[in-house]
Protein backbone atom coordinates (compact mmCIF):
# COMPACT_ATOMS: atom_id res chain seq x y z
CA UNK A 1 0.00 0.00 0.00
CA UNK A 2 2.63 2.67 1.11
CA UNK A 3 4.64 1.73 -2.83
CA UNK A 4 1.52 2.23 -4.40
CA UNK A 5 0.93 5.52 -2.69
CA UNK A 6 4.27 6.59 -3.39
CA UNK A 7 4.07 5.44 -7.05
CA UNK A 8 1.43 7.31 -7.44
CA UNK A 9 2.72 10.58 -6.31
CA UNK A 10 5.54 10.12 -8.28
CA UNK A 11 3.51 9.35 -11.75
CA UNK A 12 1.15 12.13 -11.02
CA UNK A 13 4.80 14.60 -10.85
CA UNK A 14 5.82 13.29 -14.52
CA UNK A 15 2.09 13.60 -15.55
CA UNK A 16 2.31 17.32 -14.60
CA UNK A 17 5.69 18.11 -14.78
CA UNK A 18 6.92 21.42 -13.79
CA UNK A 19 9.62 23.03 -16.15
CA UNK A 20 11.07 24.59 -13.29
CA UNK A 21 12.00 22.77 -9.97
CA UNK A 22 14.49 22.94 -7.27
CA UNK A 23 15.22 19.76 -5.02
CA UNK A 24 16.12 20.15 -1.23
CA UNK A 25 16.81 17.63 1.01
CA UNK A 26 14.03 15.04 0.04
CA UNK A 27 11.45 18.11 -0.81
CA UNK A 28 10.13 19.13 -4.68
CA UNK A 29 9.70 23.14 -5.07
CA UNK A 30 7.57 23.83 -8.13
CA UNK A 31 7.48 26.89 -9.70
CA UNK A 32 5.92 27.09 -13.22
CA UNK A 33 3.90 29.86 -12.96
CA UNK A 34 0.07 30.14 -13.05
CA UNK A 35 -2.51 29.20 -10.77
CA UNK A 36 -1.83 25.58 -10.68
CA UNK A 37 -0.98 24.63 -6.97
CA UNK A 38 0.75 20.98 -7.34
CA UNK A 39 3.19 22.95 -10.07
CA UNK A 40 4.25 26.28 -7.54
CA UNK A 41 4.54 24.50 -3.86
CA UNK A 42 6.53 22.10 -1.73
CA UNK A 43 6.05 18.53 -2.15
CA UNK A 44 7.39 15.91 -0.10
CA UNK A 45 9.23 13.31 -1.48
CA UNK A 46 9.29 9.20 -0.75
CA UNK A 47 12.26 8.78 1.39
CA UNK A 48 14.34 10.66 4.27
CA UNK A 49 13.24 14.13 3.82
CA UNK A 50 15.43 17.23 6.10
CA UNK A 51 13.42 18.43 8.96
CA UNK A 52 10.42 20.83 8.18
CA UNK A 53 11.67 24.44 9.91
CA UNK A 54 15.02 24.43 7.78
CA UNK A 55 13.06 23.54 4.62
CA UNK A 56 9.93 26.13 5.39
CA UNK A 57 12.91 29.08 5.69
CA UNK A 58 14.72 28.01 2.18
CA UNK A 59 11.08 27.84 0.23
CA UNK A 60 9.82 31.00 1.41
CA UNK A 61 13.39 32.96 -0.08
CA UNK A 62 12.82 30.88 -3.22
CA UNK A 63 9.26 31.67 -3.78
CA UNK A 64 9.82 35.44 -2.56
CA UNK A 65 12.74 36.03 -4.71
CA UNK A 66 10.16 34.99 -7.39
CA UNK A 67 7.22 37.02 -6.12
CA UNK A 68 5.39 33.94 -5.53
CA UNK A 69 3.24 32.86 -2.83
CA UNK A 70 4.38 30.52 -0.39
CA UNK A 71 2.35 27.16 -0.69
CA UNK A 72 3.00 23.49 0.74
CA UNK A 73 1.29 20.49 -0.31
CA UNK A 74 0.89 18.28 2.34
CA UNK A 75 -0.70 14.73 1.82
CA UNK A 76 -1.62 12.09 4.44
CA UNK A 77 1.35 9.92 3.87
CA UNK A 78 3.93 13.10 4.21
CA UNK A 79 2.25 15.20 6.74
CA UNK A 80 5.27 16.09 9.49
CA UNK A 81 5.08 19.85 7.77
CA UNK A 82 1.56 20.57 8.64
CA UNK A 83 2.05 21.61 12.30
CA UNK A 84 5.08 23.55 11.57
CA UNK A 85 3.24 25.22 8.54
CA UNK A 86 -0.03 26.06 11.10
CA UNK A 87 2.14 27.50 13.82
CA UNK A 88 3.88 29.83 11.41
CA UNK A 89 0.38 30.81 10.15
CA UNK A 90 -0.56 29.12 6.82
CA UNK A 91 -4.13 28.86 6.18
CA UNK A 92 -5.47 25.45 4.47
CA UNK A 93 -7.08 25.32 1.30
CA UNK A 94 -7.73 22.25 -1.05
CA UNK A 95 -8.66 19.16 -0.37
CA UNK A 96 -8.69 16.45 -2.44
CA UNK A 97 -8.64 12.59 -2.65
CA UNK A 98 -6.18 10.75 -4.98
CA UNK A 99 -8.50 7.80 -6.52
CA UNK A 100 -7.41 4.76 -7.86
CA UNK A 101 -8.45 2.20 -11.05
CA UNK A 102 -7.16 -1.69 -11.44
CA UNK A 103 -6.57 -1.95 -15.01
CA UNK A 104 -5.98 -5.23 -14.59
CA UNK A 105 -10.05 -5.81 -14.25
CA UNK A 106 -11.18 -3.17 -16.77
CA UNK A 107 -12.84 -3.82 -19.73
CA UNK A 108 -13.58 -1.75 -23.36
CA UNK A 109 -16.16 0.61 -22.27
CA UNK A 110 -18.43 -0.39 -25.26
CA UNK A 111 -20.17 3.02 -26.17
CA UNK A 112 -18.53 4.97 -28.93
CA UNK A 113 -14.93 6.05 -28.10
CA UNK A 114 -13.50 9.76 -27.84
CA UNK A 115 -11.10 11.20 -30.93
CA UNK A 116 -7.44 9.90 -29.65
CA UNK A 117 -4.45 11.65 -30.20
CA UNK A 118 -0.67 11.18 -29.11
CA UNK A 119 -0.09 14.94 -29.10
CA UNK A 120 -2.36 17.92 -28.30
CA UNK A 121 -3.82 19.14 -31.23
CA UNK A 122 -4.38 22.88 -32.41
CA UNK A 123 -8.77 22.20 -31.16
CA UNK A 124 -7.81 19.98 -28.61
CA UNK A 125 -5.55 23.12 -27.13
CA UNK A 126 -8.12 25.88 -28.40
CA UNK A 127 -11.56 24.36 -26.87
CA UNK A 128 -9.42 22.77 -23.67
CA UNK A 129 -8.80 26.59 -22.83
CA UNK A 130 -12.37 27.35 -23.29
CA UNK A 131 -13.96 24.66 -21.44
CA UNK A 132 -11.36 25.24 -18.59
CA UNK A 133 -12.14 29.20 -18.44
CA UNK A 134 -8.40 30.22 -19.30
CA UNK A 135 -6.47 32.98 -19.83
CA UNK A 136 -3.42 33.35 -22.36
CA UNK A 137 -1.14 33.65 -19.87
CA UNK A 138 -2.62 30.13 -18.06
CA UNK A 139 -2.84 28.64 -21.16
CA UNK A 140 0.77 29.50 -22.27
CA UNK A 141 1.77 27.81 -19.17
CA UNK A 142 -0.27 24.87 -19.41
CA UNK A 143 1.43 24.25 -23.03
CA UNK A 144 4.74 24.92 -21.43
CA UNK A 145 4.09 21.94 -19.45
CA UNK A 146 2.52 19.63 -21.96
CA UNK A 147 5.77 20.37 -24.15
CA UNK A 148 7.62 18.71 -21.22
CA UNK A 149 6.12 15.75 -20.29
CA UNK A 150 8.35 12.75 -21.16
CA UNK A 151 6.55 9.54 -20.50
CA UNK A 152 3.71 8.70 -22.92
CA UNK A 153 0.72 10.59 -22.98
CA UNK A 154 -2.64 10.89 -25.06
CA UNK A 155 -5.68 13.17 -25.38
CA UNK A 156 -9.07 12.22 -25.81
CA UNK A 157 -11.88 14.96 -27.00
CA UNK A 158 -15.56 14.40 -27.83
CA UNK A 159 -16.91 16.62 -30.70
CA UNK A 160 -20.33 17.71 -31.22
CA UNK A 161 -21.75 20.80 -33.16
CA UNK A 162 -18.57 21.20 -34.46
CA UNK A 163 -16.73 22.18 -31.87
CA UNK A 164 -14.60 19.65 -28.94
CA UNK A 165 -17.40 19.93 -25.41
CA UNK A 166 -15.36 17.20 -23.40
CA UNK A 167 -11.61 17.16 -22.80
CA UNK A 168 -9.06 15.29 -20.60
CA UNK A 169 -5.71 13.97 -21.10
CA UNK A 170 -3.57 10.98 -19.42
CA UNK A 171 -0.32 10.14 -19.01
CA UNK A 172 1.40 6.51 -18.12
CA UNK A 173 4.16 6.82 -15.92
CA UNK A 174 5.72 3.37 -14.11
CA UNK A 175 2.67 1.19 -14.66
CA UNK A 176 0.04 3.78 -13.68
CA UNK A 177 -2.26 5.88 -15.94
CA UNK A 178 -2.39 9.44 -14.68
CA UNK A 179 -5.84 11.48 -15.62
CA UNK A 180 -5.51 15.07 -15.68
CA UNK A 181 -7.28 18.08 -16.91
CA UNK A 182 -11.02 16.40 -17.04
CA UNK A 183 -13.62 18.69 -18.08
CA UNK A 184 -16.99 19.23 -20.40
CA UNK A 185 -18.44 21.92 -21.82
CA UNK A 186 -21.34 23.68 -19.08
CA UNK A 187 -23.84 23.16 -21.90
CA UNK A 188 -22.99 19.48 -22.37
CA UNK A 189 -22.73 18.32 -18.99
CA UNK A 190 -24.56 15.11 -17.95
CA UNK A 191 -24.42 13.53 -21.14
CA UNK A 192 -21.48 11.17 -20.56
CA UNK A 193 -19.26 12.80 -22.81
CA UNK A 194 -16.67 13.64 -20.07
CA UNK A 195 -17.23 9.65 -19.51
CA UNK A 196 -16.50 8.73 -22.96
CA UNK A 197 -13.03 10.76 -22.99
CA UNK A 198 -12.22 9.13 -19.65
CA UNK A 199 -12.97 5.69 -20.74
CA UNK A 200 -11.63 6.02 -23.96
CA UNK A 201 -8.27 6.79 -22.10
CA UNK A 202 -8.44 4.14 -20.01
CA UNK A 203 -8.65 1.33 -22.85
CA UNK A 204 -5.48 3.15 -24.58
CA UNK A 205 -3.55 2.93 -21.53
CA UNK A 206 -4.25 -1.04 -20.86
CA UNK A 207 -3.64 -1.53 -24.36
CA UNK A 208 0.04 0.06 -23.72
CA UNK A 209 0.50 -2.00 -20.40
CA UNK A 210 -0.58 0.05 -17.94
CA UNK A 211 -1.73 -2.10 -15.19
CA UNK A 212 -3.40 1.05 -12.90
CA UNK A 213 -5.23 4.13 -13.44
CA UNK A 214 -5.01 7.26 -10.81
CA UNK A 215 -6.20 10.21 -10.14
CA UNK A 216 -6.44 13.28 -8.03
CA UNK A 217 -10.05 15.23 -7.30
CA UNK A 218 -11.53 17.34 -5.10
CA UNK A 219 -12.90 16.04 -1.91
CA UNK A 220 -15.98 17.53 -1.89
CA UNK A 221 -16.54 17.01 -5.83
CA UNK A 222 -19.47 14.54 -6.11
CA UNK A 223 -20.42 14.60 -8.95
CA UNK A 224 -16.90 14.03 -10.24
CA UNK A 225 -16.59 11.26 -7.95
CA UNK A 226 -19.66 9.74 -9.14
CA UNK A 227 -18.50 9.67 -12.55
CA UNK A 228 -14.86 8.25 -12.06
CA UNK A 229 -16.85 5.82 -9.54
CA UNK A 230 -18.63 4.69 -12.69
CA UNK A 231 -15.34 4.08 -14.72
CA UNK A 232 -14.25 1.58 -11.65
CA UNK A 233 -12.16 4.32 -9.46
CA UNK A 234 -13.29 2.15 -6.42
CA UNK A 235 -10.06 2.47 -3.98
CA UNK A 236 -9.03 5.61 -1.88
CA UNK A 237 -4.96 5.88 -1.27
CA UNK A 238 -4.65 9.32 0.09
CA UNK A 239 -5.87 12.43 0.65
CA UNK A 240 -3.86 15.73 0.60
CA UNK A 241 -4.32 19.64 0.76
CA UNK A 242 -2.28 23.14 0.70
CA UNK A 243 -0.87 25.02 2.78
CA UNK A 244 -0.65 28.98 1.86
CA UNK A 245 0.77 32.12 4.13
CA UNK A 246 -1.37 35.00 3.19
Amino acid sequence: MDDLNWRVEEACFNAWPSPRQVLHGGWLMRFSGGGVRRTNSVNPLRGPRAEPAGVIDAAEKLYGALGRDYIFRVPTIADEMESHLVERGYRFEGGSTVLHCDLRRHRPSGSAAAELSREMTPGWSRDGKRISGWSDDEQAVFTDMIVSIVVPKAFASVTMDGRIVAKAYGAISNGLLVLESVATDADYRKRGYGQRAVATLLDWARDEGAEGACLQVLTDNQPARALYASLGFDRELHSYHYRRKP
